[in-house]
């Protein structure tokens, strides 16, 4: 079997940890693929974090906390064999999932918890004149004056009324005008 085939196969599961046990999972659950050579059947292992701006003692720290505390998100093509791998690494306590049947999660639920970095590849860039494709400015063309990668919004230029307005519009909203 192709690894390209097992990427199309492999979803992600949440897999329940004793507390405080994330990271170690982590480590143990790629020794043990590392050991069977199962890396073209369980590819990615994350414990997700969050930096946080702490303020003690009048001290700005930036620290680290788990998204998922217990939980490690693991993106596996399942099968018996993967299944139990994953269920019998010291501090797994199961799979999420009703009856502990491990329920992949949707494109919507990695969308939001960011697990996945999805590449975004533009084709414009700050300066660029761009047409508004879809949406009430539709047709409307302004020049490209923000790219916010983070919040995946692009902020453009238009003038309406004979005074320039920014508006702000999703990356798939315009097309470059060439």
């Amino acid at each position: 079997m192709s690894n390209s085939n097992n990427n199309k196969k492999a979803k992600w599961y949440v897999v329940h940890t004793y507390s405080g046990y994330e990271n170690k999972v982590k480590v143990n659950l790629e020794k043990t693929i590392e050991n069977l050579g199962m890396h073209d059947v369980i590819l990615d292992i994350q414990v997700p974090v969050n930096e946080v701006v702490e303020i003690k003692d009048d001290k700005k720290r930036i620290v680290t906390r788990k998204k998922f505390p217990g939980y490690v998100i693991v993106k596996m093509v399942m099968t018996d064999e993967t299944w139990y791998v994953v269920r019998n690494t010291r501090g797994v306590t199961g799979f999420v999932g009703p009856g502990s049947k491990p329920v992949p999660l949707t494109e919507q639920e990695i969308e939001k918890m960011d697990i996945e970095q999805r590449k975004i590849e533009l084709n414009y860039e700050v300066g660029d004149s761009v047409k508004i494709k879809h949406g009430p400015l539709e047709n409307f063309i302004g020049v490209v004056d923000e790219i916010n990668l983070e919040k995946k919004k692009i902020k453009v230029i238009v003038s309406m009324f004979e005074r320039e307005t920014p508006i702000e519009l999703e990356f798939d909203q315009v097309e470059v005008i060439k």
